[in-house]
């Protein structure tokens, strides 16, 4: 019986696979082993003791509070993917289509500037900026409008998420577009394709990948944040990640604090699994 090559042990190999292996355990299986375990865990007197009982996941997934928050970190992560996607294609197109690609690396590096500033100072600028006495107001009130409340609103919310995502969409969707063979797109036009039906027909379902791991991307970052809806949104009701933190608050009940985050976990594992298959399924 011969031996398949393909699997024999490989001891170098395994050497150069061992850092990301030995990252991984430590970083992201541990911790999310950890995590799981301690939503078994059962709090006396303020301290957490090791139990295996179903207390907390019946505690929290049988209060209607619990899926009131779900439903609504869901619907705002929804509707954020869905914003940043459409507002984000025409830069993207743009940039892609219409410019040199000396400018188009230009605007690439000038997307990711916003990166190299805290997240929170930029959330606490629109907080001036979206205040009921801030420039936005003041300017309505040339025109006789306003003044509009936009702080502590689902609208809040959304600049904040916008200003989290939007860049990095932008930038993935310029790096899909631009790798489009722009004979195929030529080849449309030749063959009588308009230029809104080029887009829809052939632009879109050749950087449909690209496109589908941009909006996963944002859905991730949006339904994980905490800055947005707690300081723009005004946190009430809250979203999953305020609820962890009111949750550890409340007598330190880290274990129910842990089921909230692994019901997160759980909803962006299958987002995310299901984003990729469709994004890499090829036609029959």
């Amino acid at each position: 019986m011969t031996i398949d090559p393909k699997r024999r042990f490989d001891p170098y190999a395994l050497t150069w696979r061992m850092p990301i292996i030995v990252w991984q355990v430590l970083f992201f299986i541990g911790p999310l082993v950890f995590m799981i375990a301690m939503t078994f865990f059962l709090v006396k007197n303020y301290r957490m003791h090791e139990a295996f009982e179903m207390k907390n996941w019946i505690k929290m997934l049988g209060r209607g509070f619990f899926w009131d928050s779900y439903f609504l970190t869901l619907g705002l992560a929804t509707l954020s993917t869905l914003c940043a996607t459409i507002i984000a294609f025409p830069a993207a197109y743009a940039l892609s289509f219409k410019v040199s690609a000396n400018i188009r690396r230009w605007a690439i590096f000038f997307l990711i500037i916003p990166f190299f500033t805290s997240y929170l100072v930029r959330t606490f600028s629109w907080y001036v900026i979206l205040a009921e006495s801030g420039p936005i107001n003041a300017m309505l009130a040339y025109i006789g409008l306003g003044p509009y409340t936009m702080l502590n609103t689902k609208f809040g919310t959304m600049v904040g998420y916008m200003t989290l995502t939007l860049p990095l969409v932008v930038i993935l969707q310029t790096v899909s577009l631009a790798s489009i063979d722009r004979s195929l797109i030529e080849a449309a036009h030749n063959l009588g394709c308009g230029r809104v039906r080029t887009v829809f027909t052939v632009i879109v379902p050749l950087a449909k990948t690209g496109l589908i791991i941009a909006a996963v991307f944002c859905f991730i970052l949006s339904f994980g944040d905490f800055v947005a809806p707690y300081y723009l949104g005004g946190s009430k009701p809250p979203t999953l990640p305020i609820m962890i933190i009111d949750t550890t608050k409340s007598g330190q009940q880290w274990p129910r604090a842990a089921v909230v985050a692994v019901m997160m976990m759980v909803t962006l594992f299958t987002v995310a699994f299901a984003a990729i298959m469709v994004a890499y399924r090829k036609k029959t």
